[in-house]
């Protein structure tokens, strides 16, 4: 009898520590509403938008490549790879313009892809005969979204230029079990130069329904320590040391208890 009472204080701080292993299970479960959520606000594809200080790769092709050298940055065999790694980009200036030979200053800013390459070929008219249709092919180089905080840190490189949040997370691998999940920071640059924050809650599915669900370019997500981390941190190594102990202490008390029985 002695001996259970003894028991008693470790096996109930089994117990509990048992039953708030599975109460912070919902702190680490990622869209926990998701079975009775609309996701039909979440529909359409995102465009991206050209800001001062990008970098484009433009190429020009026509069916003549003498022509198409004229408007290119490297020698006109090069305009018939498709790869654009090495070819030199187009740096857009704080007016939001770039300087494209021949044509000169276009400005680019705010626009699309698609919407630079129709503004080029239009432009283009003028130097090339009637029968000529070129094929102008605009990408942004300088896609990045920057990762940091309690997922290490990590600079994403976005060559198709497309990437959601939760993409971003996966690639930095992952939240650790020390980071807020609830509470993720994205701070976002606009064309001003202007900074604005948004906070993302992974546990809540209607992050698929986010505006700002889609990344854009040079963004940088944070991920902000749990109190624990926190604590953890300060106490050193010796607390964590003594948490194991106690934590194995107390299985074992609980095995004894129950051989006893």
């Amino acid at each position: 009898l002695k001996m259970k009472k003894i028991l008693f204080i470790p096996v109930l701080c089994a117990i509990l520590l048992a039953l708030g292993s599975c109460s912070s299970m919902r702190h680490y479960t990622y869209f926990q509403n998701i079975d009775t959520l609309d996701m039909s606000p979440s529909k359409g594809l995102p465009v991206t938008r050209i800001m001062p200080n990008d970098e484009l790769s433009i190429i020009v092709k026509t069916t003549n490549p003498e022509v198409s050298q004229l408007f290119n940055l490297f020698s006109g065999t090069d305009a018939n790879n498709s790869s654009t790694n090495n070819i030199r980009g187009y740096l857009v200036d704080n007016e939001g313009c770039i300087n494209f030979p021949v044509l000169g200053r276009i400005h680019v800013s705010g626009l699309s892809n698609s919407e630079i390459e129709d503004t080029i070929s239009n432009r283009l008219k003028p130097y090339l005969s009637r029968s000529e249709k070129p094929v102008v092919i605009c990408r942004l180089r300088s896609f990045r979204v920057t990762m940091i905080g309690e997922l290490g840190s990590k600079v994403i490189e976005v060559p198709d230029e497309k990437i959601n949040i939760v993409q971003a997370l996966a690639q930095a691998g992952d939240i650790s079990m020390y980071g807020k999940r609830t509470n993720v920071l994205l701070v976002r640059e606009d064309s001003t130069g202007e900074k604005h924050s948004h906070r993302f809650n992974m546990n809540d599915a209607r992050i698929f329904n986010d505006p700002y669900y889609y990344l854009k370019q040079n963004d940088i997500v944070y991920v902000q320590p749990t109190k624990q981390k926190t604590v953890q941190s300060s106490t050193g190594q010796w607390t964590t040391l003594w948490v194991t102990v106690l934590g194995w202490a107390t299985t074992v008390a609980s095995l004894v208890l129950t051989i006893l029985k």
